[in-house]
């Protein structure tokens, strides 16, 4: 039995204002995925959730997604899809049971019967179970059981649930954050407020041969080689950049209780995402060497603060190549926290994150949790990178500074 693991499509995202499916990013992957599929001939594509970005897709995003499921029924491999928590589970699954009959299964909405497909292969029947997102509140509603509250025990009770014979082999298709001993092993970039939130135990997968996973962007093994995240299929953060190449896992299952075998097929972007770190003369020196074209990038300045003069000189570069300059990041400021006064006493600068958090201290009577760590420091990034308007740092850091300062505010009257 041979199938292709692709999760988090994500179809109508939008990464600084580019529409990745607009731009011809998403459109070129699904004609990639088509022309591999064919050339593969797998039994059956599984989706891990988030075909969609938003809950209300445009019509261009499901008129692509159309178009990859017409694409695979026409070879003939049957689709088994599940709704993530991006996607609005009614819609995704609307006409479903016509849908089946051409072997695209989705299941939109958890039931305390879940979605099951039979497929065969010369060593019998595999089971494909199909569970999409879990909230602890649409499971309890499914099984009658208030108690259930967290999702680790959300998708164990609704698992439990199930009749599964364990004599044939079993695969799961799930949308979760799945975690070993409670610990996060890596998240892909563009879904960072996942952190955190969700978590289920990747024991609560232990009887099923194969877990094909979705809602983490990186691709990785939880817990057992046979528990895995996909990832999505594009960078959607420059994060991503850091981590393997993405591609669909083509997943190989022989007779029962024997390994399985594992490949990540790689499908290169229409437009390559990039990081362009280093001292401003010398990085623009290097790029003008480098001479690559058509990409999307960041570009990071150690050696000094981001000007209008800096930004503009590299978004003319890449506009002349076909580029896009999505960010531009000065790490000045964190390198140069130190001043020496006149008499010669070297003293620390406080980081803006740092005086936000005193601030926080100081009206709301406790210390910041993470997140409003994290929020401390996109605000200290804003103020730090920020282009001045005319030459007055002052202005734009003045404005920043007051809506970060109304932010905490309405934080502590909800507090109170």
């Amino acid at each position: 039995m041979k199938f292709l693991h692709v999760s988090d499509l994500h179809f109508g995202k939008v990464i600084h204002g580019v529409s990745m499916l607009e731009n011809g990013d998403q459109p070129h992957w699904v004609d990639q995925f088509l022309a591999l599929a064919e050339e593969i001939r797998p039994d059956a594509v599984v989706i891990a959730g988030d075909v969609y970005d938003r809950s209300s897709p445009s019509g261009e995003a499901v008129s692509l997604m159309s178009r990859m499921l017409v694409g695979l029924e026409s070879l003939g491999i049957a689709v088994l899809l599940v709704a993530g928590n991006h996607d609005s589970g009614a819609r995704l699954a609307f006409a479903s049971e016509i849908l089946a009959r051409q072997s695209i299964h989705i299941a939109g909405s958890v039931k305390r019967e879940m979605d099951r497909v039979v497929l065969r292969d010369g060593f019998g029947e595999v089971h494909f179970w199909l569970m999409p997102y879990a909230f602890p509140a649409a499971v309890a509603q499914a099984l009658g059981d208030e108690e259930i509250r967290d999702y680790d025990t959300a998708v164990r009770r609704l698992i439990a649930e199930q009749e599964i014979d364990t004599s044939a082999r079993n695969v799961i298709i799930a949308h979760q954050n799945v975690t070993v001993n409670g610990k996060e092993m890596e998240r892909g970039g563009s879904e960072s407020a996942v952190g955190g939130v969700g978590q289920v135990g990747h024991s609560a997968f232990d009887g099923f041969d194969y877990a094909a996973l979705g809602h983490i962007h990186a691709a990785y093994k939880v817990g057992r080689d046979a528990v895995r995240y996909a990832g999505s299929p594009l960078c959607y953060h420059f994060d991503e950049t850091l981590r393997p190449a993405k591609g669909p896992i083509l997943v190989e299952m022989g007779e029962k209780g024997s390994d399985l075998r594992m490949e990540t097929l790689h499908i290169e972007p229409l437009h390559a995402m990039r990081i362009m770190k280093g001292e401003a003369d010398a990085l623009y020196e290097q790029e003008l060497a480098r001479g690559t074209k058509g990409e999307y990038l960041k570009l990071i300045i150690t050696d000094k603060p981001m000007t209008p003069e800096i930004s503009d000189r590299f978004q003319a570069l890449a506009e002349s190549r076909g580029s896009v300059l999505m960010e531009r990041v000065s790490e000045f400021r964190l390198i140069s926290a130190e001043t020496e006064t006149p008499d010669g006493v070297v003293v620390r600068e406080k980081l803006l994150e740092e005086l936000f958090a005193d601030f926080y201290q100081q009206r709301v009577g406790d210390e910041p949790d993470e997140k409003d760590l994290e929020l401390f420091h996109h605000a200290g990034e804003l103020l730090r990178n920020n282009p001045f308007e005319g030459g007055k740092p002052e202005v734009a850091d003045e404005r920043l500074k007051n809506k970060l300062l109304t932010f905490l505010m309405k934080q502590e009257e909800s507090v109170q």
